[in-house]
């Protein structure tokens, strides 16, 4: 890799596993045109077979099983890894991979930029004052920021103290060729008990941990079960993913006698079939980036139900797509799920909605063109127009 003349981003994040941040990364590595960069992956903790995303061979992956904490004590080794590596750009996601920026200046590396994905459980309105503080001190070593949305521009600018002109805002973008609608309507998922043709299902997909909250789901699913029986017959709740919360979500649906209602497979590869096995997608999430589960949902044609968190509302144009409702509100998403059921052919047209918007708005093209265009200017800021 030495004699390769084109320049290389090592994208920097605390674990490299399944997760939205991660994604993103693998679509921007594997649509970034192969003769303009090449990458590669650090994770201050571990890097998981998710690796195996990634499609192009010339990507290298390291990991520094780091324990929690800050890891000024790190910095000799990460030091001695970037003037190994030489990396033209670093690019660190998130608060838990900020620290990196120290040691990238110390060695040299010409262009350091930090991306800010999402709130974290311990802050999710922004208003830890020690992480505003942290991301501070971290600041005079980052040349230019990264925000998914709105939001979270917003949060650098009057939390952070960034000046506007350092920051880019950059959507997700997703991939509207794997993620589609079925082209006979909704079609049955590998495993499921349930019958598209007889069922109507509403799913979510995502780790199952405290910030995505899908206790929530199992909740708003018990309590529109109740607002209308009359569902019990074809309401059916889809719940993807793995984590701690999926035995509490499942211990929630057989105290109210409706887990053969229900279906939690835990983690699964096939995402994109999940999806174009629902009629409508939920992300009860207590705090997001851009999200890019709705973006898949949107892709694949399903409207969507999400909480008034980060990002979502940038995505999400109720009436539209869909709708959004207070998080922590298992009512307001109950009486949604209530209205969604019962009213098939709306839903139909929201989530047919969604994909034009999506193909208008967040394709991977237009996600690709903004980091390279970041990437650009930043190492040739005489050549930006």
């Amino acid at each position: 890799m030495s004699n390769d003349q084109r320049p290389l981003v090592l994208h920097v994040m605390h674990r490299f596993d399944t997760g939205g941040l991660e994604n993103g990364i693998v679509n921007l590595i594997n649509h970034m045109p192969a003769e303009a960069y090449r990458h590669a992956v650090l994770a201050l903790t571990d890097v998981t077979d998710f690796k195996h995303r990634v499609g192009r061979t010339d990507v290298e992956f390291f990991a520094l099983h780091k324990p929690p904490g800050q890891g000024v004590w790190q910095y000799p080794r990460l030091f001695r890894l970037f003037r190994k590596l030489r990396p033209h750009i670093v690019h660190s996601r998130n608060l838990a991979a900020l620290e990196v920026q120290v040691p990238a200046w110390a060695a040299g590396v010409p262009v350091r930029i930090h991306g800010e994905h999402g709130r974290d459980v311990g802050d999710l309105d922004g208003n830890n004052v020690t992480y505003q503080r942290i991301r501070r001190i971290y600041k005079p070593f980052v040349h230019r920021y990264i925000a998914l949305s709105r939001d979270l521009n917003d949060y650098l600018v009057q939390k952070v103290h960034v000046p506007p002109g350092r920051i880019t805002q950059a959507y997700n973008g997703v991939d509207t060729d794997r993620f589609c609608p079925a082209p006979d309507g909704t079609q049955t998922i590998a495993g499921s008990p349930f019958d598209p043709a007889y069922h109507w299902l509403v799913g979510t997909v995502g780790r199952m941990q405290t910030v995505k909250d899908q206790t929530l789901l199992a909740q708003a699913f018990v309590q529109a079960l109740q607002l209308d029986p009359t569902l019990r017959q074809r309401l059916r709740l889809v719940m993807v993913g793995e984590g701690p919360l999926r035995a509490k979500a499942q211990g929630i649906l057989e105290a109210a006698g409706v887990a053969d209602l229900a279906w939690l497979p835990g983690e699964r590869s096939d995402v994109a079939d999940i999806m174009r096995g629902l009629h409508a997608f939920a992300l009860p999430s207590l705090a997001e980036g851009i999200s890019n589960t709705i973006l898949e949902a949107m892709a694949s044609g399903l409207p969507v139900i999400a909480t008034a968190v980060g990002g979502n509302a940038d995505l999400v144009h109720q009436p539209d797509t869909g709708v959004i409702v207070p998080a922590a509100d298992a009512q307001s998403m109950a009486q949604q799920l209530v209205a969604f059921a019962n009213n098939p052919e709306q839903s139909r047209t929201m989530g047919r909605a969604g994909r034009q918007r999506v193909l208008s708005t967040f394709s991977m093209q237009a996600m690709v063109s903004t980091y390279q265009g970041v990437y650009d200017q930043q190492l040739h800021p005489t050549r930006s127009t």
